[in-house]
């Protein structure tokens, strides 16, 4: 039945995106998969497009499933800007058969993608704390909008298709991007200088979200669950031990999973559970407030 309603639904939003405009303009939609991606197109686009996000704010872009609302506006995109989420390989290939004209910029193309893992917190101790399972290990990391040199590769790329689709408007993208990639330039000296003193030291997150931030700023992540499964007990104890050996105080948690593991080993060694949000919307502010209770919870 679930196969039929959807099917229905393609049969509707392929007659809504009928008719669509040969340029971009001040109404097209684009749409992207999460919300810091909103942001990026924006700091681009400026006011001459509207910028749809799939993954609402809470959500987990692990398991979220379009809306047929959704769907129907995608019926009219322009374009859809990925970032190598899961949603995306479950969702893109109907996305693109609901509008076979609206363009598909894949802003990961190009980037060297690291493993999903949490290989820092084991390398020095690797018999006391099991590494995740072979089908996790071979994972890549999608999380490359928390590094921001790997922002400034996907504003080049959003800026080249935004000036593709809309070349009346070019060269506003054009100056767009350059002051944004001047902005993003300034945000990693302001986080080099409070994480300068912090070079070499472990953080614990729940979600590994941060592998490429840690690797901009030379830190260690050191995740409690690996692609949404929970540690097991012997895992969970041994990363209990790893935390009291690094007299860690705080575990990093964010507000689409559940904080029951983090908060076991908070618990065990006396820490507190800090909030810090991958995707939170104002990308630059957000990255800058992550910084600062990093660098609080490193001393």
């Amino acid at each position: 039945m679930k196969r039929y309603l959807w099917c229905a639904v393609l049969l509707v939003v392929c007659a809504c995106g009928a008719g669509l405009p040969g340029r971009a303009s001040a109404s097209a939609t684009v749409f992207v998969s999460i919300l810091p991606q909103k942001y990026f197109v924006q700091q681009i686009s400026g006011e001459l497009l509207n910028v749809e996000v799939m993954v609402p704010p809470g959500a987990s872009p692990h398991t979220y499933e379009p809306k047929p609302s959704q769907m129907r506006k995608l019926a009219a995109a322009r374009a859809y800007f990925t970032i190598g989420i899961a949603l995306e390989e479950a969702w893109l290939d109907r996305i693109t058969k609901i509008n076979p004209e609206m363009r598909v910029v894949h802003t990961e193309a190009g980037v060297d993608r690291m493993a999903m893992e949490d290989d820092h917190h084991h390398e020095d101790h690797e018999e006391d704390i099991p590494g995740p399972d072979q089908e996790d290990e071979a994972g890549l990391d999608p999380h490359i909008w928390l590094s921001p040199t790997l922002v400034k590769h996907q504003v080049g790329i959003i800026r080249t298709n935004l000036a593709a689709l809309d070349r009346q408007n070019s060269a506003t993208y054009q100056a767009n991007a350059q002051r944004f990639i001047e902005k993003i330039d300034g945000l990693d000296i302001q986080l080099r200088n409070i994480l300068g003193d912090k070079s070499g030291m472990k953080f614990m997150v729940f979600h590994p979200s941060w592998g490429y931030f840690a690797r901009d700023y030379d830190l260690q992540q050191v995740a409690v669950e690996i692609e949404g499964k929970s540690p097991k007990p012997a895992h969970l104890k041994a990363l209990i031990e790893l935390a009291r050996r690094e007299k860690i105080s705080v575990i990093f948690a964010q507000p689409q999973f559940s904080r029951k593991s983090a908060e076991v080993i908070a618990r065990e060694i006396g820490a507190q559970v800090v909030l810090i949000d991958p995707l939170g919307e104002d990308w630059f502010d957000n990255m800058r407030m992550v910084a600062d209770k990093m660098a609080a919870a490193l001393r």
